[in-house]
């Protein structure tokens, strides 16, 4: 069983055949799929799924912490199953491969406190950009 649906069973999320198909087309370490590409995907394994229930149920899963959403060009949102472990992404600049990536270090004490201007910061999300091995 995948590591999605396992924490949405220990949620006592209730499991039908769609939000399955749904979890199981997020499942992985590298996915950022848009709700476009989910849609496709569950569909081909699920031809009766509707687009409403996917985009539904990506809202559910972001909602419930699951599944973030990443907007990494300005266009179309992307959804990281990988919420629950801190990680930054890496974004080819040409065909918008992404990534995730676990860099050693504390982003957050590497902000000298003169440059947080009396803000109590609770998170850092970085994007590193470059050029893909099959873009280079």
């Amino acid at each position: 069983m995948s590591d999605l649906l396992e924490r949405l069973r220990g949620r006592g999320w209730r499991m039908t055949a769609q939000r399955r198909v749904v979890a199981e087309v997020l499942d992985g370490e590298h996915v950022h799929l848009t709700a476009d590409e989910v849609l496709a995907r569950a569909t081909a394994r699920l031809p009766e799924i509707s687009r409403a229930t996917v985009y539904n149920t990506l809202g559910e899963l972001v909602t419930l912490g699951e599944v973030t959403e990443v907007t990494t060009d300005g266009r179309a949102k992307r959804y990281d199953p990988n919420a629950h472990r801190p990680h930054h992404h890496l974004v080819c600049s040409r065909c918008g491969a992404i990534r995730d990536v676990h860099p050693d270090g504390d982003p957050l004490a590497d902000l000298p406190a003169s440059e947080r201007f009396g803000f109590t910061v609770s998170g850092v999300e970085m994007t590193y950009r470059g050029l893909c091995p099959d873009c280079s």
